[in-house]
């Protein structure tokens, strides 16, 4: 594409503003804390600074491969979705936060983005590797179910639930990274609080306040299929879950530790979620569906700092 054919906040060295809106950096950076959070907490101090920096670099690849995916499989989706509802160049969302779906836009070609997200892959998979050759498995499993959830959009609503297991991916990966032999109890509980944390959080609240334009193209998404009712009491239970499996994922690594330090996520989740959802549940307003999502987004930043709090301190 012709760099004069684009609008001027897209020119020259900001054009790498759409590379970052295809792999919605600013989201990606929040969702980096997932895996932080869940090896540390595990760990219960430090890694290596070797093993830090690699970490880093690998989460951050993967994160920017994974969310560039999406795009590149959901291109045609995205750009009837343009022609018929358009899309907005930004929101209220973190996934709008630059320009959303810049390629089905025209703002970037396939190829361009099919090669942004090979060499995220490629540098994800050779970080995975050095870490722990089990990481490598995970991320490309990730990547298949990325994949997989895109492809059942006018298929089937339990896509929500793959949705769920990608994002527990990074976590599971990331405690491998720092322990080749974790306890099977804490991987189980933290896959389960991330896995439902990612479905009453950000899954299909994201769907309701897409669901005018969804409807139009015939999209099979919970909101849609099952009603706002259906949708609003998977949210609330799904939450409830979460804060539930977040004081047992705090407990696991250290069941020693004060009380007060597995009831601080419970607070730090109602908070984040439980109050947006309950807000939701009363107004069934599509904006504060955007509310939930939005805050939802900083739930794994804020355990990261609980944890980052109790090692340091």
């Amino acid at each position: 594409m012709s760099d004069t054919s684009l609008p001027d906040q897209f020119k020259g060295v900001s054009r790498l503003k759409l590379f970052l809106a295809l792999s919605r950096t600013p989201h990606g950076l929040l969702d980096m804390c997932t895996p932080a959070f869940g090896a540390l907490l595990w760990l219960g101090h430090f890694p290596s600074f070797y093993v830090v920096v690699v970490g880093l670099v690998t989460t951050f690849a993967g994160y920017t491969a994974v969310y560039a995916l999406n795009d590149i499989v959901d291109y045609k989706v995205d750009r009837e979705k343009t022609a018929k509802v358009g899309l907005s160049n930004s929101g209220s969302d973190l996934d709008g936060f630059f320009v959303r779906h810049p390629m089905a836009q025209g703002l970037l070609t396939i190829r361009e983005g099919i090669c942004w997200a090979i060499f995220w892959a490629l540098l994800a998979l050779i970080g995975a590797f050095i870490l722990n050759p089990v990481c490598v498995l995970i991320f490309v499993g990730g990547c298949t179910l990325e994949a997989a959830y895109c492809l059942l959009w006018r298929v089937s609503p339990f896509r929500t639930f793959v949705s769920g297991a990608v994002k527990t991916s990074g976590a599971i990966a990331a405690v491998f990274a720092v322990d080749p032999e974790p306890a099977g109890m804490y991987l189980i509980c933290l896959f389960l609080m991330l896995f439902f944390w990612e479905i009453g959080g950000q899954n299909i609240p994201n769907d309701w306040s897409d669901a005018l334009e969804d409807r139009q193209l015939n999209a099979k998404t919970i909101p849609i299929q099952w009603g706002l009712g259906v949708a609003n009491g998977i949210i609330l239970g799904t939450i409830f879950l979460t804060l539930g499996l977040s004081a047992l994922v705090f407990y696991f690594p250290r069941p020693e530790d004060s009380a007060a330090f597995f009831i601080l996520p419970l607070a730090v989740g109602c908070y984040l979620l439980l109050l947006p959802a309950l807000k939701l549940s009363k107004t069934r307003d599509r904006s504060h569906a955007m509310v939930l999502f939005n805050k939802a987004s900083y739930y794994p930043l804020a355990l990261l700092l609980l944890v980052l709090i109790k090692i340091l301190f």
